[in-house]
């Protein structure tokens, strides 16, 4: 078993505990999710994120077996750490990168967790256009969760793979992250409409599946006079996970431009995917309140677009991540203080 194997491994049945308790402790019934508990759980979820980022700082080295010198130079070597390392102080240099380690998972963390909040936007539309009963809004977004983090543990390994393999497919995230950032800006005050039934997933399950027209209670399937149907419920969950499948898309090159270690863009993502439903619960009756926040998601894509396009002269001219982490969480600080301080306008009957 490697070091790396043996990391993950834990890792992911921390995750497994967190879900377990998750659905077992705090989900044994269906209920609206109040302001206070999500408070809470968000809490509790950047607490553990930030935990992780502790132990990173102090064992990180263990996720790579390092234990001399030469392994600490064929690891920043491989995942392109902009870090120097001291030929002569292999304490001090081991300390570095541990230190590089937890700037690059924090950054990573707090880019991702931003761009949750677009997905957050588009979630919510689903769930009004399809009427989900708000009681059961936590057990779409358990299931969801668990599918996004399947699917990002595919996308992140073999865009890793490609990365590493094709290096100059940096700038072909890059340039896609600059085109997203700028239609994003272009589109910020467009209102995004879902129509139920011409959805394109709607569509593709309706060949596959009997839909059954109505909920029913909690249940994803309903059988009558033996045959099985899906429900509107289980279509949402559907919609749910294509959705993070398109967000991923943005979302995963985003971070390879911070690290291009798989295993901490893996960490990143899914700390912030398991605090998207928390985050969801908190935002979900205010997010409109937050008007800025698509404008500056939109320049927050277009710097890390450019910062993938310019990182060879970036790093020449000693631009670090922490840097980087300075001037996002800027952008996104800068967004929400504008949004409340410049309240939106509301519509009335006057202007309609």
């Amino acid at each position: 078993m490697t070091n790396e194997l043996i990391f993950i491994t834990g890792f992911l049945i921390f995750i497994v505990i967190i879900l377990a308790l998750d659905l077992g402790i705090f989900s044994k019934k269906d209920h609206i999710i109040t302001l206070k508990q999500a408070t809470i759980m968000s809490l509790f979820m950047v607490t553990i994120a930030l935990g992780f980022y502790g132990v990173l700082l102090f064992e990180g080295h263990q996720l790579h077996g390092i234990t001399s010198l030469e392994r600490l130079q064929e690891i920043v070597k491989l995942h392109h750490h902009n870090i120097k390392i001291d030929p002569n102080n292999f304490e001090a240099s081991l300390e570095l990168y541990r230190q590089n380690l937890g700037i690059e998972f924090l950054t990573g963390y707090v880019i991702e967790y931003a761009l949750s909040i677009d997905n957050i936007f588009v979630i919510v539309l689903v769930f009004t256009a399809f009427g989900v009963p708000e009681k059961f809004y936590h057990r779409v977004l358990f299931w969801g969760i668990l599918g996004a983090i399947v699917m990002r543990f595919i996308f992140i390994f073999v865009g890793a793979a490609l990365i590493t393999h094709f290096s100059w497919i940096l700038y072909v995230f890059g340039a896609f992250l600059v085109i997203t950032g700028v239609r994003m800006f272009l589109s910020r005050n467009e209102e995004e409409k879902i129509d139920p039934n011409n959805h394109a997933v709607v569509k593709i399950a309706s060949k596959f599946f009997s839909i059954h027209p109505h909920y029913e209670g909690n249940k994803f399937f309903h059988r009558i006079d033996g045959k099985k149907f899906i429900t509107p419920l289980f279509l949402v969950l559907l919609i749910v996970e294509f959705t993070d499948l398109i967000f991923a898309v943005d979302s995963i090159p985003a971070i390879f431009a911070v690290t291009q270690d798989p295993y901490i863009v893996f960490f990143s993502n899914i700390f912030a995917i398991m605090g998207l439903r928390s985050m969801f619960f908190l935002l979900v009756h205010i997010i409109d309140k937050f008007h800025f926040l698509k404008l500056g998601l939109a320049f927050l894509l277009f710097f890390i677009g450019m910062k993938m396009l310019l990182h060879s002269y970036l790093d020449s001219w000693g631009f670090e991540t922490v840097h980087s982490l300075i001037i996002i969480l800027a952008i996104l600080a800068t967004s929400i203080i504008a949004s409340l301080i410049f309240p939106k306008e509301k519509t009335t009957s006057e202007d309609l």
